[in-house]
């Protein structure tokens, strides 16, 4: 929040920002044996130095969660906060959030909130405790992002180690680079550079997906060599209402696992085809016993270059906007037409 003994210079863009936990926030302790959640947003403001002269921030503490205690329903409520922000004429967001989980909430924000005021997610590798804290510098390019007039309608972003990557196509690649979160498919949007903001490329962008909420339980499966129908049928028994199947390669799984794709199917409930490859689309190429072409005539959903964790997102708001009209569902997941 703004010193007011020290206010920022006149005409500096509004920035908010939501201090949502994650690596940032935490430092080590000693009683629990390794990083926990710690710093305030305040705290953090404060060890940015020169972040005053990029923008005017006021802080809001969101909760101070590691990354996988962040939920769906989380996801939702910072949503929410997001949208306040632009109703009281903020300029941008920035959030600061476990790395854990950031590919997930950035794609939830992307795909479901207006694209004209930017959110930056940010976070940091390596804890306040460590020589190598990535915290500040990641946290003044991602206020430098927030308040860049070019980032409007670029919808939400990550950035981190100075490079800024589209909220809906982005990946955490390594578990302890810096340079973890990429976008496999393709490539940063642009950089930040001693206090630039360069952009290299226009945002992929589909029409928002904005349910009231999204729906839950949606669950994903992955493939791996020799599996079966247990885990598929084990979901669909406990009352999911969609299935993402991580498959192999273009979109292809186990014979043994169709007669659970077959029920999904009979049930009249949604199965997205994603891949566990990290790069590419899903196609259905393959006309062998469990290949991505018997998956299509079953009647299963191909989901492009999405990943599992974000195929199981795009399932969740579908699900919200059309209910179980699968008819819908597959046109807007796979064609990006929302007019059926």
């Amino acid at each position: 929040m703004a010193d007011p003994a020290n206010p920022p210079p006149p005409g500096l863009p509004r920035v908010l920002f939501l201090a949502a936990g994650g690596t940032i926030s935490m430092r080590m302790d000693a009683a629990s044996g390794g990083a926990v959640p710690q710093l305030t947003g305040r705290e953090i403001l404060a060890l940015v130095p020169g972040v005053e002269k990029v923008a005017d921030v006021e802080v809001r503490e969101f909760g101070r969660y590691p990354g996988p205690h962040m939920t769906v329903d989380r996801m939702w409520e910072l949503r929410a906060a997001v949208l306040g922000a632009q109703a009281e004429g903020f300029s941008g967001v920035v959030v600061t959030h476990g790395t854990d989980t950031i590919e997930e909430t950035a794609y939830l924000l992307d795909r479901s909130l207006p694209a004209e005021l930017p959110v930056v997610i940010t976070g940091a590798m390596r804890n306040s405790s460590e020589l190598s804290w990535d915290g500040p510098l990641n946290f003044m390019a991602a206020t430098e992002v927030a308040a860049s007039p070019e980032s409007h309608g670029r919808g939400t972003m990550v950035v981190m180690d100075e490079s800024v990557v589209q909220g809906s196509e982005v990946v955490k690649t390594h578990t302890e680079e810096a340079g973890t979160f990429r976008s496999p498919n393709w490539g940063p949007l642009g950089i930040t550079d001693k206090g630039r903001v360069l952009f290299y490329r226009e945002s992929r962008r589909k029409t928002p997906l904005m349910p009231d909420a999204p729906v839950q339980p949606v669950d994903l499966v992955k493939m791996v060599a020799g599996a079966d129908s247990r885990l598929i049928e084990a979901s669909l028994d406990s009352g999911a209402r969609g299935l993402v199947i991580e498959a192999m390669g273009r979109g292809n799984v186990p014979p043994s696992v169709l007669p659970g794709v077959a029920r999904w199917i009979d049930a009249g409930r949604p199965v997205l085809i994603a891949s566990r490859s990290h790069r590419g689309r899903v196609l259905d190429t393959y006309a062998y016993p469990g290949g991505g072409h018997q998956l299509r005539e079953m009647g299963a959903i191909f989901a492009d270059v999405l990943t599992g964790p974000q195929a199981r997102l795009e399932l969740m708001l579908a699900l919200g906007v059309f209910g179980d009209d699968v008819v819908r569902i597959r046109a807007a997941v796979e064609d990006g037409r929302y007019d059926v």
